[in-house]
C-alpha cells in the first residue's frame, strides 16, 4: 500500500500553490527551498501524480495538481477547524481567521472591523488581505481566505453569502465640467458622455459598462484603473465621468471642494451590494456568523446615513 501523504507536505503544497514560486513558498514556510523542494518530490511520490511544471518565473500546477490543491484545501480547512473547535472548547475564544477583502471596500470598513474585534478579545487574530474580487474569489474557493470582503454577486459555487449592506454611487466629475453646474446628474445626461472605470478584475466594472451601454455613455477603452485613487486623479484631469463609491467619497474627497466635483444619481438608488462570502463546506462558520454580526455593528454605528444596511 502506498504511504501516505502527511499533513506538512499537503501544506507545503498549497503554499506553493499560492505563491507560484519554491522560494517565496520556503520563505513562508520557514525552511530552506532544497528542503521544500524535497517534501513536493516526495509528495507527488506517494500519490504517483505529476503536480507542479517549473516555468522560468515560477511553477504552475498541472490538471492533476489543481484537483490534489482543492482537495488538499478541504483536508488543510478541517483540520484548521477541528484545533478551532478544540481551542474553544478549551479557552472559549476562537482561533484566528484570514479574511480577504477588495481595495475599494476594505479600508473604510476594516478599521471599525478590528477595533472591535480587539476590544472584544486582545487575542483574536485576523489575517487580512486585499485584492481583486476575481482573484479573491478564486483564492476562497482555494482555501487561502476563510472568508472574503466584497461586491457582490460572486461567481462560485457552494458559497454562503451574507448580504451586508447597498452602497450608493455617485458620479464624479472635474471641476470645470458642464456637469457640475448640476445638483444631480440624470440618465440623459450621460449620454455621449466618456466613463472612466476599474479594470474588469472588479466586480464595480461590470456594473458601469453595463450601465454606459443602457445610457448610451462611452467607456473609456483607453484608461482602466487600477484603484479608486487613479480613477479620480484622472477625473480631475477632466479625461471624463466615473462613478464613485460612497464610502470612498465620504473618506477620500474632503468637503467642501476636494479635488473633483461629486454630484448624486438617480437620488442614491444606483448602489452596488456588498457581502461576507465563505465557502458552505467551512468548520468555521459559527466564528464567521460572529464576524458577520461585528460588521454589521460596524456599518449601523461608523457608516449610518451613508449606506443602507441589508440582511
Amino acid at each position: 500500500m502506498p504511504e501516505t501523504p502527511s499533513l506538512r507536505q499537503l501544506r507545503y503544497f498549497l503554499l506553493l500553490a499560492e505563491t507560484g514560486q519554491y522560494g517565496r513558498a520556503a520563505a513562508r514556510a520557514g525552511i530552506s527551498q532544497p528542503s521544500l523542494s524535497l517534501q513536493i518530490a516526495e509528495l507527488e511520490k506517494r500519490l504517483g501524480l505529476h503536480l507542479v511544471e517549473r516555468r522560468r518565473r515560477g511553477v504552475v500546477l498541472t490538471p492533476e495538481g489543481r484537483e490534489v490543491r482543492a482537495r488538499a484545501a478541504r483536508i488543510a480547512e478541517e483540520v484548521e477547524a477541528l484545533v478551532e473547535t478544540a481551542q474553544m472548547l478549551g479557552t472559549g475564544k476562537a482561533a484566528q481567521l484570514r479574511l480577504g477583502s477588495t481595495p475599494t471596500i476594505g479600508p473604510y470598513l476594516l478599521p471599525g472591523l478590528v477595533r472591535r474585534l480587539h476590544a472584544a478579545d486582545p487575542d483574536a487574530k485576523l489575517i487580512l488581505r486585499d485584492g481583486a474580487p476575481r482573484d479573491l474569489t478564486e483564492d476562497l474557493v482555494a482555501g487561502v481566505h476563510d472568508a472574503i470582503l466584497t461586491q457582490l454577486p460572486v461567481q462560485a459555487r457552494d458559497v454562503t453569502v451574507i448580504r451586508l449592506f447597498r452602497e450608493p454611487l455617485v458620479v464624479a466629475m472635474a471641476h470645470d465640467h458642464p456637469l457640475a453646474e448640476a445638483e444631480e446628474v440624470r440618465d440623459t445626461d450621460l449620454a455621449g458622455q466618456d466613463v472612466l472605470s476599474l479594470s474588469s478584475a472588479f466586480a464595480l466594472h461590470d456594473q458601469i459598462a453595463t450601465l454606459c451601454r443602457d445610457l448610451g455613455a462611452h467607456l473609456s477603452a483607453d484608461y482602466e484603473g487600477t484603484s479608486l485613487d487613479a480613477l479620480r486623479q484622472m477625473v480631475a484631469m477632466n479625461m471624463g465621468l466615473s462613478f464613485l463609491p460612497a464610502l470612498y467619497v465620504r473618506s477620500e474627497i474632503s468637503a467642501p471642494r476636494g479635488d473633483v466635483a461629486v454630484r448624486p444619481f438617480r437620488k442614491g438608488r444606483f448602489t452596488r451590494s456588498v457581502g461576507l462570502v465563505w465557502r458552505q463546506s467551512s468548520g468555521r462558520a459559527a466564528s464567521l456568523e460572529r464576524l458577520a454580526d461585528v460588521l454589521r455593528e460596524v456599518i449601523r454605528v461608523d457608516h449610518a446615513g451613508v449606506v443602507i444596511p441589508e440582511g
